[in-house]
């Protein structure tokens, strides 16, 4: 399928409008209440570590929301979903617009992932009062030194300190500043699709889910295919952070931000 560039804001709205996981919006306020759904408790401490190790950063740890991830407590689409009929496509898919990448976690973790997010709910619908999620001060703490060594081995492949990261302590602060860390926003993959025929077609990525891919060429053309039916590979340069969501420590983000923070000259090196 091909269309013009100026036809792709609906299909993204059309696509994305399928999975808003980030965008937060009251339960309607019919008068049928909820059915409630509740899990094993061994099920949901996994989701809860599973959760602080890949979500709290954004939505806080009570999933009540931060400066950067809204509440999902309190999220429309937790409230619809039934068994991660909803929240799962979101983890899957992600929401590139938002700034929340894909995960690609099995189905069993996304399980998990449900169970935590629903009991989290339950348990605030219970309470009054505000919630609290990330707190600033818990990013002023770290290691600046330990933070600059665990820069050098694992991110100087893509990022220099005095080149493109030259002044971002500057330009963004506290859980800006993490988000833009673990969560790179506007980072634009791209793909290249190769087709029964063998013809390649490259561009920006614009939308895939397991079914579909789209992308824009550099002339400004949408295209979409079924996905089984087309060979692809994407080039996304915030793939490294989201695999690095699986392998840092408390400390490694501590201290990385710790080192970032210092990164106040803006005036790339030469």
């Amino acid at each position: 399928m091909v269309v013009r560039s100026n036809s792709v804001l609906f299909l993204m709205v059309f696509a994305t409008g399928c999975a808003p996981l980030l965008a937060q919006q009251p339960a309607p306020g019919n008068s049928a209440k909820p059915k409630l759904q509740t899990f094993a408790p061994g099920l949901v401490e996994q989701g809860q570590t599973l959760f602080l190790q890949n979500c709290a950063f954004c939505h806080g740890r009570d999933a009540g929301g931060g400066e950067t991830g809204p509440d999902l407590t309190r999220s429309k689409l937790v409230a619809d979903d039934v068994a991660g009929d909803k929240i799962g496509a979101v983890v899957r898919n992600g929401r590139p617009e938002k700034g929340m990448p894909r995960f690609s976690l099995p189905e069993n973790d996304i399980n998990a992932l449900v169970a935590f997010i629903h009991t989290a709910k339950n348990k605030a619908d219970t309470q009054t009062g505000g919630r609290r999620g990330v707190d600033v001060a818990d990013l002023q703490t770290g290691n600046a030194a330990q933070g600059k060594e665990y820069f050098a081995q694992h991110c100087t492949s893509c990022h220099s300190a005095t080149g493109d990261l030259a002044g971002v302590a500057t330009r963004y602060q506290g859980l800006k500043l993490e988000q833009r860390l673990l969560y790179p926003h506007n980072a634009e993959a791209n793909v290249a699709v190769t087709l029964r025929s063998g013809q390649t077609v490259s561009g920006k990525l614009i939308y895939l889910d397991e079914f579909t891919i789209g992308l824009r060429d550099a002339s400004g053309w949408y295209h979409s295919w079924p996905a089984a039916q087309v060979k692809y590979k994407v080039d996304d340069p915030a793939e490294a952070h989201v695999t690095l969501l699986g392998e840092y420590s408390d400390a490694d983000i501590h201290n990385l931000m710790a080192f970032l923070q210092t990164l106040h000259s803006q005036t790339p090196a030469q």
